[in-house]
């Protein structure tokens, strides 16, 4: 799938060692998942029709693209997404039509070459960007395939500084670690600034909303930081390490303790700082 954390995510196609998704585990924290992006809905303004049709690339489990009939009950929305394991969870538990007289439907499609293939009234995308390095490339096609008025929507996780990552690719190029996963811990982790965005998305004639926001989850359970990059920035290197379970116990060992010591447990939870940047692009009406 495309995507980190209220969706997850998946790298094209043509990317090496392509990761495979464990779509129960990225659902473990849906909710701290999916709070950027019902933030992010709040910001998208009044779209062209009231039976809109919407397209939600890197959908994952398909559990927000079903938030998007709550909001346009009358849409027809189609969901995106590489993963067959991502696409099979999101068609067995949300295809099919919703009770405002839309529908919801889930096909692959690679992020890296998706192309609108009819006029769309919203384009929108939940932490899947980031595992495509020229989504930005994409936009000005993007935005060419909205109607009118249109709008292209999308937030991304913009914490590939924070520890959880930052220790993620230290171990990975470690000496005992560097020959099977040089370079896993980042490989897939591309973003523009948000100033870059803005000017991308004005450029192209947009109305344009950019902006960044840090969640302070607390998160509950034991090693709950570990079990979140395991439904996401983890998901490159396990796939990697295959069925090698020697190897994979050693490795998540190793993470785990120094995860420990970067977010220590207190007497209610793991504080987990999570930094998103967030883009709502309005075509010309």
């Amino acid at each position: 799938m495309y995507s980190d954390t209220g969706h997850a995510g998946t790298p094209t196609s043509t990317a090496p060692s392509a990761p495979t998704w464990d779509p129960q585990q990225y659902l473990r924290h849906t909710g701290h998942r999916t709070r950027p992006f019902l933030d992010l809905l709040t910001r998208i303004p009044e779209l062209p029709r009231q039976r809109a049709r919407i397209a939600d690339l890197g959908c994952g489990p398909g559990n927000v693209t079903a938030l998007l009939a709550d909001r346009w009950p009358e849409a027809r929305i189609t969901g995106f997404d590489l993963s067959p394991e991502m696409l099979q969870t999101a068609d067995r538990n949300h295809a099919g039509p919703t009770p405002g007289g839309g529908s919801l439907d889930f096909r692959p499609g690679d992020l890296a070459s998706w192309l609108p293939e009819e006029a769309y009234d919203l384009i929108v995308s939940n932490a899947a960007l980031q595992w495509v390095p020229s989504h930005p490339g994409s936009f000005g096609a993007w935005i060419n395939g909205l109607r009118p008025g249109g709008t292209f929507a999308f937030q991304i996780p913009g914490n590939f500084k924070a520890p959880s990552h930052a220790l993620l690719a230290e171990l990975c190029d470690a000496p005992r670690w560097r020959a099977r996963l040089a370079g896993h811990g980042a490989r897939y982790v591309h973003h523009l600034e948000p100033a870059e965005y803005l000017a991308r998305f004005t450029a192209l004639g947009c109305t344009t909303d950019v902006w960044e926001s840090t969640y302070h989850q607390l998160l509950q359970g034991p090693d709950p930081v570990l079990e979140w990059v395991k439904g996401t920035a983890l998901r490159p290197v396990l796939t990697a390490l295959g069925d090698d379970r020697e190897a994979v116990d050693a490795f998540l060992t190793e993470y785990r303790d120094r995860l420990r010591v970067a977010y220590p447990s207190g007497p209610r939870g793991t504080v987990f700082p999570f930094r998103r940047i967030f883009a709502v692009a309005r075509k010309e009406a």
